[in-house]
């Protein structure tokens, strides 16, 4: 087990879920017109897969400036999830 955290194989597997899961959901959003919108949800999205690719990029010793890009793209998912539940809140 450690061995696949080590390897950054397990942040693969829970960024291929989170796409899957984005994939659902605008699938489901569009066929149907139900669920929650996928706008609501990017900034959200983003933001997780942003923290995804920071850990397997400093698991897996990989350069801290893609650890940094990963995290300031984190941020910015954030900060937009962020602005839009402030607008929408008014």
């Amino acid at each position: 087990m450690s061995l696949f955290v080590a390897s950054g194989h397990v942040f693969d597997l829970v960024i291929a879920v989170l796409v899957i899961e984005a994939i659902a959901i605008v699938y489901h959003h569009r066929s149907t017109g139900r669920g929650v919108s996928p706008a609501d949800l990017a900034g959200t999205f983003v933001a997780g897969l942003g923290l995804l690719l920071a850990a397997r990029f400093a698991v897996t010793g990989w350069a801290a400036e893609w650890v940094g890009a990963s995290l300031v793209l984190a941020f910015l998912g954030h900060a937009a999830d962020l602005a839009r539940r402030w607008r929408s809140s008014r």
